[in-house]
């Protein structure tokens, strides 16, 4: 609003001194003042001694125009089946100094709405026909000045009312037909049977239809669309072109083989198609699968628009849509949101803007509107990023269609989030067996005579005579037939479903078969290769100011790598990037500390000690074929994972990596985990690779950052859905990334990384190591005789050291240390070879430093309930880890003890 701090503070000595500034150069004064003071010519009609009272007067007519741009959508008419709240938005006359005296005045100001000089009357009346009619326009808060004049020209002219032809006018009409009959059809013939429907909100059907082949038409190759249940399957059919009898099968549960893999219920399910315009453009259509957590989708459909963008499009995001469905009581109610909005201009991250749209039905589940936000609008968080609204009455298809062809325009035009906030209201209860009446009996009273919107727009086209009575009848009935039809189709025969994986970009890939998982495939690299990318690595940057701290740390690099001919574990980490970035394999890794790394490991991003100038030295890899980017995230895990999780969907070829600041805190993303990550090829039959590197490790730092909760992962862990590794050694590392993708099929990898592991003197491994050789799931202990022991200990991640310091200090011989460096799956060849190696064995021990209700300890003893198996752990605790670092350590020096005793 800064731009309007002249017309909101203005008093008639100010402005003549404006106007005298403007009057020597027209360049000087604000824009807005330019254009007030441009027509008048008031040389000739200025009084001498001061400013004429006309003058006074044509101030306080641009201040009511101001006020109606700004605050005319606190009256405007959007609610078609309640009496909206009372706003106070401060449009009386006298509130700009105007009184009915004035009405009949002619003002200059009329030109600044395309009116040219009017009366006050005839301002007024065009102010409320634009701003407080079926349409109200938020965006005088946005600071883009470009972007206010565009709307403002955009919406002024025609009193923001659309000027549809008769075509378009019969598509809108038909579109609405099909949605509303589609729902009676539901009603009647599945009595009972969820389907969350689109009644009261139809008309968001025939909108999204015109402006996504206006898109189409306009230079958009693509949509990728998120939403929850509410209106899902009314857009799948007539929008996304599903099949009719597939639904319908869907709810006669006659499709045999389509939930095979787990499945989730029809109203979560996806849908691609390919539409083609009347004019001949084609474009592609993604609804992406969604659980009941209403607004996680949001997260992945930004990743998953912004792959795309990158990879199909040269970073062309106008050739990509993401579109946003949201509900009123969702948009505002959860938390995501703002992190994604937060998020939504940040570098590597920006999407190119969304379009919202919220199905506005004035109740979430049971809540009324009043009871599910303090805002006014359930939109405000639009002001976060600077977005327009424009809040529209469901009752007026053309007017919801207008508006949402206009959200089209500017995300396409300016790069940024829109909202179109369509208010409407549910017909039925939340799930169509609820009863609305237990808890809005005033609404639903009112609802009992409400014609639907099919009904209301007949009668209006009739009146227009745009359509005929009879052909209108005609065409509604034949499309109760083609239901029927279809209903028939479905209940004869099993439908089959029609998505077919492992096409496209996923052509390489296949579903994984048992024998994958016994053991891994060779990811070694030549020798001249690793020399080339370390030698990158450990490079000076030219032209750079280094901190002296990390020249030494460049130097070590060096040193290690050609002199000790061994690496560590950040080395082998960047290593396996680089080697992967010469093969064609991109590598994206996002997190709070990613460049540096939380522990001050990675490097893999540094800067300029004076200009803080960035370099990122596989950037500069002389052989790459692909890129690498590493970015520093917002404070955020839920919003942050979801986008990695999308990104990863879109681009299997890819390397992509999310990296929790402590391992612990990744449970704020505890829904995207569950709902997604774990069951995404079983739920939804789509397929991620994404990696999460979670620190983990009782190390006396605390509760909060020692553990990544292992045995939540472990829960998960089913069908060979994912993996989860807790590995010791750099070289186990590096080949774990490369396996990740070098593998024929996609799975998400969660990795409990270390912490202090990263300077741990022994947790290094030869370079040789790197060259020959495959991830190890299972490494045994090589320095004992196996006639010998008498005691097996299996253990996993970094309490493997603390013992094994202990043992070789003592001079144990006698006691086999072995570790599980993948938990999920286990290879049941190696577990069998291991059994039989030291079979004469009676004391098998599983060893763990978190406590015996967490771990991997109850995930163990269900999978080896037959090797009588014992536990040594910290006590069962209702906390992860102590918070004194002395009773940690004496409670770690227990508890090696006693696996040692």
């Amino acid at each position: 609003m800064d731009k309007y701090t002249y017309l909101n503070n203005a008093n008639p000595a100010f402005v003549e001194d404006l106007y005298i500034q403007f009057k020597q150069d027209p360049a000087s004064v604000d824009p807005y003042w330019k254009r007030f003071f441009e027509g008048y010519d008031f040389s000739a009609s200025q009084n001498p001694d001061g400013i004429s009272p006309l003058f006074a007067k044509e101030v306080a007519v641009s201040k009511l125009i101001d006020g109606f741009r700004s605050r005319g959508h606190l009256l405007a008419q959007t609610n078609p089946v309640r009496e909206r709240r009372h706003h106070k938005a401060d449009l009386e006359l006298g509130y700009f100094g105007l009184s009915d005296a004035d009405m009949d005045t002619e003002f200059e100001a009329g030109a600044d709405l395309g009116l040219g000089k009017a009366t006050l009357r005839s301002i007024l009346d065009h102010l409320n026909k634009t701003y407080c009619s079926a349409i109200g326009a938020e965006y005088m808060y946005c600071r883009n000045e470009k972007l206010r004049e565009y709307l403002q020209t955009r919406m002024e002219p025609n009193s923001n009312g659309p000027r549809y032809s008769a075509d378009s006018k019969k598509a809108i009409l038909n579109k609405l037909n099909q949605a509303v009959s589609f729902e009676n059809f539901l009603h009647t013939k599945f009595v009972g049977k969820k389907r969350f429907s689109l009644e009261g909100l139809e008309a968001f059907i025939p909108a999204l239809d015109l402006s996504i082949r206006n898109a189409a038409n306009t230079g958009a190759k693509e949509v990728v669309l998120g939403m929850a249940h509410r209106g899902r399957l009314n857009l799948l059919v007539n929008v996304f072109q599903k099949p009719y009898e597939n639904v319908f099968a869907e709810f006669e549960e006659n499709i045999p083989d389509a939930f095979e893999r787990g499945g989730d219920v029809k109203y979560h399910l996806g849908k691609s198609a390919d539409i083609t315009t009347a004019e001949g453009n084609s474009i592609h259509l993604s609804m992406l699968f969604n659980p009941s957590h209403l607004e996680t989708i949001g997260g992945v459909l930004q990743g998953i628009c912004y792959a795309k963008s990158l990879d199909r499009y040269a970073g062309d995001v106008s050739k990509i849509i993401p579109i946003v469905i949201h509900g009123d009581a969702a948009v505002a109610g959860q938390g995501i949101n703002y992190e994604l909005a937060n998020m939504s201009g940040v570098s590597g991250f920006n999407a190119g803007g969304s379009v919202h749209i919220v199905l506005n039905n004035q109740v979430g589940f049971t809540t009324n509107y009043n009871e599910a936000r303090t805002s006014v609008y359930c939109t405000d968080i639009a002001k976060i990023t600077e977005s327009p609204v424009f809040h529209v009455n469901a009752d007026h298809p053309e007017a919801v269609a207008y508006c949402m062809q206009m959200a089209f325009d500017i995300r396409q035009q300016f790069g940024i989030d829109v909202y179109v906030d369509i208010l409407g209201y549910r017909r039925y209860g939340h799930n169509e067996g609820d009863e609305p009446r237990f808890t809005q009996p005033i609404l639903y009273k009112a609802l009992q005579n409400h014609p639907n919107i099919y009904k209301k727009y007949l009668e209006q086209l009739l009146a227009e005579n745009v359509v005929n009575a009879d052909q209108s009848a005609i065409e509604a009935n034949a499309f109760d037939t083609l239901l029927q039809e279809r209903l028939d189709i479905a209940k004869s025969a099993p439908v089959h479903a029609s998505e077919v994986a492992f096409q496209g970009h996923w052509s390489d890939y296949r579903l994984a078969k048992a024998g994958d998982f016994e053991k891994s495939i060779e990811t070694g690299v030549k020798q001249s290769l690793l020399d080339e990318v370390a030698a990158v690595l450990y490079g000076e940057p030219a032209d750079f100011t280094l901190y002296s701290k990390m020249q030494k740390i460049l130097e070590n690099r060096k040193k290690v790598y050609t002199q000790d001919k061994t690496v560590d574990w950040a080395t082998a980490e960047l290593l396996a990037y680089g080697t992967l970035l010469t093969e064609g394999h991109a590598v994206r890794l996002a997190g709070q500390d990613a460049q540096r790394g939380t522990f001050s490991h990675r490097h893999a991003v540094i800067k300029d000690a004076e200009t803080e100038k960035q370099y990122c030295a596989l950037k500069n890899l002389p052989n790459a074929k692909a890129d690498i980017n590493v970015y520093n995230t917002i404070l955020s895990e839920y919003g942050a994972m979801s986008f990695e999780y999308g990104y990863s969907l879109a681009s299997p070829n890819s390397l992509v990596i999310w990296e929790a600041q402590f391992g612990d805190f990744a449970n704020g993303a505890q829904i995207l985990i569950d709902q997604f990550l774990s069951s995404s090829e079983v739920k939804w039959d789509r397929f991620s690779g994404l990696t999460l590197l979670l620190p983990h490790g009782q190390e006396g730092q605390g509760p909060e950052h020692s553990s990544a909760r292992l045995e939540r992962f472990l829960q998960l862990c089913a069908q060979e859905n994912m993996f989860v590794a807790n590995i010791t050694s750099p070289a186990n590392f590096f080949h774990l990334l490369r396996r990740q993708v070098h593998n024929q099929f996609m799975k998400p990898l969660v990795v409990m990384s270390p912490k202090s592991l990263f300077r741990h003197p022994r947790v290094i491994s030869p370079v040789s190591d790197l060259v020959n050789g495959h991830f190890q799931e299972i490494i045994d202990d090589a320095s004992v005789d196996p006639k010998k022991v008498r005691r097996v200990v299996l253990c996993s991640g970094k309490v493997y050291y603390d013992i094994l310091e202990k043992k070789e200090a003592a001079g144990i011989t006698d006691i086999a240390l072995v570790r599980f460096e993948q938990l999920y799956p286990l290879p049941q060849t190696q577990l069998a070879a291991l059994r039989k190696r030291y079979a004469h064995v009676k004391d098998w021990v599983w060893a763990q430093e978190e406590p015996g209700n967490q771990g991997a300890w109850f995930y163990i003893l269900r999978l080896l309930h037959d090797w009588n198996l014992r536990v040594i752990s910290r006590p069962d605790a209702a906390s992860p880890a102590t918070g004194s670092l002395k009773r940690h350590e004496k409670m770690q020096a227990a508890l090696v003890s006693d696996v040692l005793a």
